[in-house]
């Protein structure tokens, strides 16, 4: 290509630099073999010659051994820290004993009826709750001293008879698939807080919800926490009718237990119902108890099963038809045995109607014919004159 054809001019000294590869190989200075220290040969080594002054002096006053820790170098082994567990919910089988401990632990729930509007109702004479699925149950707290700094309101559910009470207490699995939340296997929810921590216990597996105790407003002398229930008590695969407790406990931030309350729960759709009933035959249980206690202690031991007794305190009977119109009852167990005593005394009951209805001259007896062949032939009364 002609020189001209070029867009820029190359300069003299970049021309003149330009060699080839082996030109510039040769060009390199490289230093000698010998002067490379080996063992053989240890005083090739020149590059410095020279002592260093200052460090020379630092060692000579020991200014760098003194203080040297052998160990410096040495390789620590990693540290295993184990993860932060989450607070226990305590032992294998939680304690539901009501335990108010030196702060006055108490509780108390809104009075309400039993009328069917209502969501929630607590039944005093049974310390029992009756709430609907997913409604706000308000809770009211007391205490008598101010706890110590940091105390938590933790709630737990257990299942109130023995047989069962090792099993975890969880939602039914239609009612967890359909919550798309973090702790949707939670029965107890804390409404209202965005402090409340759920928790599972590693051990027992089961479950919790804490939220920080909150001194009371001004006027007020309680503290009231919003709980939930999350699943009927006869949801199968749940609580499938199951009797629960719900353990409301006031802890320490370190899980130490200050006082201790618990109350039974239904999760129903209808409380004011349900409660009215319950109280109802507790009533009712109540009363036959006195009543079977009272007759026993009067009677000395128990009579048999079926007995016989009058109606009334029987009196002397002048004739045999006023003893047949005494009046008895009979005690049967049994439903079949009850049946067959019932028809049996109806038919005597029509005999007695068929016999009154009919004089005893009128009933003659009466011989069928027989309808071929000889006839009997009937002997005729006779006459005293014959």
């Amino acid at each position: 290509m002609e020189e001209s054809s070029l867009p820029l001019s190359l300069s003299p000294t970049f021309q003149m630099s330009q060699k080839s590869f082996q030109q510039l190989w040769e060009s390199v200075e490289t230093p000698s073999i010998s002067s490379i220290p080996t063992e053989d040969n240890p005083s090739a080594f020149t590059w410095k010659t020279e002592p260093d002054i200052q460090l020379t002096q630092l060692l000579d006053d020991g200014a760098l051994t003194d203080n040297f820790d052998e160990n410096l170098f040495d390789v620590v082994p990693e540290m295993v820290v184990p993860p932060a567990a989450a607070p226990s919910t305590g032992p294998t089988v939680p304690v539901t004993t009501d335990c108010p401990g030196d702060y006055g632990f108490q509780l108390r729930f809104q009075k309400s009826g039993t009328a069917k509007s209502v969501t929630s109702t607590f039944s005093e004479m049974l310390n029992k709750l009756y709430c609907q699925l997913a409604k706000t149950t308000p809770v009211e707290v007391l205490v008598t001293k101010e706890p110590p700094a940091g105390a938590i309101l933790r709630a737990t559910a257990v299942y109130k008879k023995t047989e069962h009470v090792a099993d975890v207490v969880r939602r039914c699995p239609h009612h967890q698939n359909q919550d798309a939340t973090e702790h949707s296997s939670h029965l107890i929810r804390v409404e209202g807080s965005q402090r409340a921590l759920y928790f599972e216990d590693a051990h027992t597996k089961r479950h919790s919800v804490t939220v920080p105790y909150e001194q009371p407003q001004l006027g007020s002398e309680m503290t009231t926490i919003l709980l939930s229930f999350m699943c009927n008590s006869s949801c199968m695969g749940g609580m499938n009718r199951r009797p629960i407790l719900t353990i409301l406990t006031l802890e320490t931030p370190d899980g130490f237990v200050l006082g201790r309350r618990c109350f039974e729960v239904r999760v129903c759709a209808c409380p004011g119902r349900d409660r009215k009933t319950e109280e109802e035959n507790a009533a009712k249980m109540e009363n036959g108890t006195k009543e079977t206690k009272k007759r026993k202690s009067a009677s000395g031991p128990a009579a048999p099963a079926t007995t016989v007794a009058p109606l009334k305190k029987p009196r002397a009977a002048s004739s045999a038809d006023e003893e047949d119109k005494e009046i008895y009852h009979l005690e049967i167990r049994g439903r079949e045995r009850y049946e067959f005593l019932k028809k049996v005394n109806d038919g005597l009951e029509l005999l007695d109607k068929q016999g009154k209805s009919k004089s005893p001259v009128a009933v003659k007896t009466e011989v069928p014919l027989p309808s071929t062949g000889k006839r009997l032939l009937l002997k005729e009364p006779r006459s005293d004159t014959e």
